[in-house]
């Protein structure tokens, strides 16, 4: 449909929500930062190679470099892959086995220096996560951090369990009554088995971040850090949950709030998934950053979706939705990440 001419007009979400309501939220690193600074990291790849102990030595960088890849997940899980097949050929695994134990450990010190620690994280917000994300059906989210996790904990009865009682994802318990929730792009709290399937992990609070540091080889992290949206295509093409999850935004027909995610060049997939989708409309969060800048970020987005020219879309003030509003911002304690 025709848009009207662009201008810096910003309507409050209250305002918005009641003229165009969303039962479908997308979630991304914009509202993981307006919470805590550090998860404005760029690459978590180059993260990893500057810790400064145990970082991404240049042997692991090559193992990367010859994969094509900056995804951790790919390469751990091609470790994993390898050391068991040395086992049953009665080869030695001693080279991959250690390879897989210092990547690992890289990764492991690289999400400390970075990720809230979670007795900084105050329950009043937590709280409000958990209530808000309860206000929609399904909620999408690229963000792999435990925000969202530790969020679900204050209220579990309230979100769908798409978990068996061991952990692991079943796609049977997809229409589970309550609010669903679909990890994009995995999670810290995700872990991909050797034969492809996924498992929730079944720590909380903070023993679910502890327990990431654990580094036994069997079980992969299932999560996509930072790299080309072709690169997050294939990883999660190989993973059962991730592929269903992208599936889901691929259908979504309720009108879908955009909070926090910039669906750049990095996120096609998912632009891809909701142009696929023709959900009733978008409602996007823009950040008044001043006229020229709203009137550029509400462009940027016209362009993003000018394949689907039928799709309304709607911009309000991120500030004023419940999930950007000011003063949820951790403060970052002196010398954090330091040690690693």
């Amino acid at each position: 449909m025709p848009h009207a001419p662009l201008d810096a007009h910003l309507p409050t979400w209250a305002q918005l929500n009641d003229r165009h309501p969303c039962r479908a939220l997308l979630l991304g690193n914009g509202a993981s930062r307006a919470v805590w600074k550090p998860f404005g990291y760029f690459s978590l790849f180059e993260q990893a190679q500057q810790v400064r102990s145990r970082a991404l030595g240049k042997s692991d960088q090559a193992l990367f470099k010859a994969l094509a890849t900056e995804l951790f997940e790919p390469v751990l899980s091609m470790l994993n892959t390898t050391v068991r097949t040395n086992a049953a050929l009665a080869i030695s695994s001693t080279a991959p086995l250690n390879r897989y134990y210092a990547i690992k450990e890289a990764l492991i010190h690289a999400m400390r220096s970075l990720h809230v620690p979670f007795a900084l994280v105050p329950t009043p917000t937590l709280q409000a996560l958990s209530n808000e994300l309860r206000t929609y059906e399904r909620v999408f989210t690229s963000n792999y951090d435990l925000l969202c996790p530790w969020a679900v904990e204050q209220a579990p009865h309230g979100f769908a369990r798409l978990f068996d009682d061991e952990g692991f994802f079943d796609i049977r318990a997809t229409r589970d009554p309550g609010t669903r929730l679909h990890y994009l792009h995995g999670g810290l709290h995700l872990l991909k088995q050797a034969d492809g399937t996924t498992r929730q992990r079944s720590a909380e609070g903070s023993e679910l971040l502890d327990g990431f540091a654990v580094n036994t080889p069997g079980e992969v992290p299932l999560f996509i850090n930072e790299s080309t949206s072709n690169d997050k295509l294939r990883a999660i093409r190989n993973s059962d949950y991730l592929s269903w999850c992208l599936g889901e935004l691929a259908r979504e027909r309720d009108g879908l709030c955009v909070l926090g995610q910039h669906l750049g060049g990095a996120d096609q997939h998912l632009a891809q998934a909701i142009r696929q989708a023709r959900p009733a409309h978008l409602s996007i969060a823009i950040r008044p950053l001043g006229e020229a800048s709203v009137i550029s970020q509400k462009q940027r987005y016209l362009e993003v979706f000018a394949e689907a020219p039928e799709l309304a879309l709607h911009f309000f003030d991120a500030s004023t939705h419940p999930l950007g509003a000011p003063g949820r911002e951790i403060a970052v304690p002196a010398g954090h990440g330091k040690r690693h």
